[in-house]
């Protein structure tokens, strides 16, 4: 591992915006950093002056200005820029270095015509939607849900909710039912903004039933407005609005309420292993901090670049992606199949709209490998610069075919994250070299380590991700967690103090970083990620099932994997092929049809520790070849004899290829 696959041109600094940075720094801060590793030390030990820095250098805009920079740099509870007030909003909606008249958002998609909305026309719409809002009794602290795909209107909506001071959710309309209410039931949202449905390809999607069922499990709904996306003449459901009438013509002025640095912006949601999604609660501050931080410095991105992401509304990405403007970037938005009709149509789209950064998940990157595709044959790339790729690790294969089947002169960037900060911890930067199979470098203000078993940093091998320094964009908290508790054990349980993150990493000595997958047991299918918790209430809630068990088995190759359900049946029934299509059936309605199993098989019994944990990782690694005994602690076990059926198992199953080491 670790061909160097991108050297930085000579002149990155005179060319770049973390150039620029560090021209500010020596000339406002009297600081002078020799290279990437020493701006990175000084960024995670002086977080008073990084952080104040960003605050400076970017000219956020703000009502009351801070008192001081971090008041307590305690984990959990690090209180940053006490006493400022700011909107969220307002600083995206500036726009930096773009006219009036500059496209701003580019929207395509598989179920209408492309549109594009200029720095002005987003204003436009900004400013009504927000009155609309009011008028429907929205203000400070009231939740607005969307269940709406990538499209300009989700975008409007949460730049309308937060200019009031109000607080967006977003869920993607392919999510079920059940994962929707699981989620919003949480927050009581006053406002729901729905669409009618959407198109998947050439395949029409309905959702209007679903819609309703939402609209009947939320009681603290007071409108719901309809947005006609599938059927542009549907006529609106009952006692809805249409988006045309949130959207009306007014003379309101577009204001925006000067909220304090912590105050909820939005609400994400993070699927543990056992229980409801947990609701992240992130603030206006830290996530515009974040953003301008990693969009700016380590993205490179700024007025003249069109930054496109592949991500729904149901995930932290497209959170990422809508900030953009904030640094002066236009955004590319696309809803739809992006393997329709075939594998190529996102590098045309990119060509399409003149993208200069890309953004993708490795799966997706590792699929058009595996179709033999070369986008640079099929779309002209010229103006890309940048390749981003997150959602699960790249092996070297996938940066090896970037730059021979994409572009030689590109920075592949490779990033790692998560919805709980709303931002990549590790990724790529302008000033470093690009080597295959590794994610470049710590993100700025990121005090990434990886530690041992016993706690104790390690370098050069594989550890626990911890962050051992307090963030701004990590949450506020979560939602009705008034005393912190669940907070607590989701992040600061096992190191007190100290953010353990639940993915294996190994850093090296230049601080590349390699990530090998989640420490837990989170489903992750096509970008859309669910926690088994869900997946088994719903397998779970039919009467023929007693207990089940799910282990999603990736591919290296980077496909979709397999997922494999195990159900422990009610007595005397026997699985057979109208149960399984039952079970698929109520998973597609509940969930998503990506979490359809591609096989069910029928055990006697799931393993369970004594706690009554089940124990899908174990399960997993027996799958993939691990001893019985190397893969759970028996003592710990209820019901140990459960894993011999799983181990005979595998041994019928053929044996999955070796992956190649690179």
């Amino acid at each position: 591992m670790g061909d160097v696959l991108w050297t930085p041109p000579a002149d990155v600094r005179e060319r770049s915006r973390i150039g620029a940075y560090l021209r500010w720094l020596a000339e406002h801060r009297g600081l002078e950093f020799a290279d990437y590793a020493a701006l990175w030390e000084w960024s995670v030990t002086d977080l008073d002056g990084f952080w104040r820095s960003v605050w400076d250098h970017f000219g956020v805009v703000a009502h009351t200005g801070p008192t001081v920079t971090l008041a307590d740099p305690a984990m959990p509870g690090a209180r940053w820029f006490p006493g400022a007030t700011l909107n969220y909003a307002e600083n995206v909606l500036r726009m930096p270095g773009l006219g009036d008249d500059d496209p701003v958002v580019i929207a395509h998609g598989q179920t209408r015509a492309p549109q594009t909305l200029t720095a002005a026309e987003l204003r436009e719409q900004v400013r009504r939607v927000a009155a609309g809002l009011r008028r429907l009794g929205v203000g400070p602290g009231d939740r607005v849900a969307a269940y709406a795909p990538n499209i300009p209107e989700t975008y409007v909506l949460l730049l309308a909710t937060a200019s009031l001071g109000a607080i967006f959710s977003s869920c993607a309309p392919e999510f079920g039912t059940r994962s929707v209410t699981d989620r919003w039931r949480q927050i009581e949202p006053t406002v729901l903004v729905a669409v009618d449905g959407y198109r998947y390809g050439d395949k029409p999607v309905d959702r209007r039933g679903e819609v309703a069922a939402i609209r009947a499990a939320l009681p603290s709904l007071r409108h719901t407005v309809a947005v006609a996306y599938l059927d542009p003449a549907g006529p609106a459901p009952d006692g809805a609005v249409s988006w045309a009438e949130l959207a009306a013509p007014t003379d309101e002025p577009l204001t925006f309420a000067g909220v304090p640095f912590d105050h909820p912006l939005y609400v994400l949601y993070s699927s543990g292993t056992t229980g409801l999604p947990k609701p992240i609660v992130h603030g206006h501050g830290g996530i515009l901090l974040e953003h301008l931080k990693m969009l700016a410095l380590h993205h490179d991105l700024g007025p003249g670049d069109r930054f496109f992401w592949f991500t729904t509304t149901g995930w932290m990405m497209w959170n990422f992606l809508v900030s953009a403007p904030a640094v002066g970037a236009a955004i590319v938005l696309f809803d739809g199949n992006p393997g329709h009709p075939d594998l190529g149509g996102l590098w045309r789209l990119a060509a399409e709209t003149g993208t200069t950064y890309f953004g993708t998940s490795a799966p997706f990157l590792l699929a058009c490998r595996k179709a033999g595709l070369v986008p640079r044959e099929v779309a002209d790339l010229s103006a890309l610069r940048g390749v981003g790729s997150t959602g699960a690790p790249l092996p070297a294969e996938g940066f090896t075919w970037v730059y021979e089947a994409v572009g030689t002169d590109l920075q592949l960037q490779s990033l790692s994250g998560g919805t709980d900060v709303c931002t990549g911890f590790v990724g790529g930067v302008p000033l470093l070299p690009v080597h295959a199979g590794e994610i470049t470098c710590r993100a700025l203000g990121a005090r990434v380590e990886a530690r041992s078993a016993d706690g104790t940093p390690v370098l050069g091998e594989l550890g626990e991700l911890v962050i051992t320094a307090p963030m701004p964009s990590m949450p506020v908290g979560f939602w009705n967690d008034t005393d912190g508790s669940r907070y607590r054990e989701a992040y600061f349980e096992l190191y007190p103090g100290v953010w353990r993150h639940g993915d294996w990493i190994t850093i090296n000595e230049r601080g590349g970083c390699v990530i090998t997958g989640r420490s837990d047991a989170t489903l992750n299918r096509g970008g859309v990620r669910l926690g088994t918790a869900e997946f088994y209430s719903v397998v779970e809630g039919l009467d023929e099932v007693v207990d089940s068990v799910v282990v999603h088995l990736e591919d290296d190759e980077g496909g979709a994997g397999e997922l494999l359900l195990f159900v422990v049946l009610a007595e005397g029934l026997e699985l057979d092929d109208a149960l399984r299509r039952k079970i698929c059936r109520e998973l597609r309605t509940a969930l998503s049809p990506r979490h359809v199993p591609d096989e069910i098989h029928q055990v006697r019994a799931v393993p369970r520790t004594l706690s009554a944990k089940k124990l899908e990782v174990p399960v997993k690694k027996i799958l993939t070849g691990t001893p019985v005994d190397d893969a759970a602690a028996k003592g710990a076990l209820a019901n140990p004899e459960s894993l011999t059926a799983f181990a005979a198992f595998a041994q019928r199953r053929p044996a999955p290829e070796a992956p190649a080491r690179s």
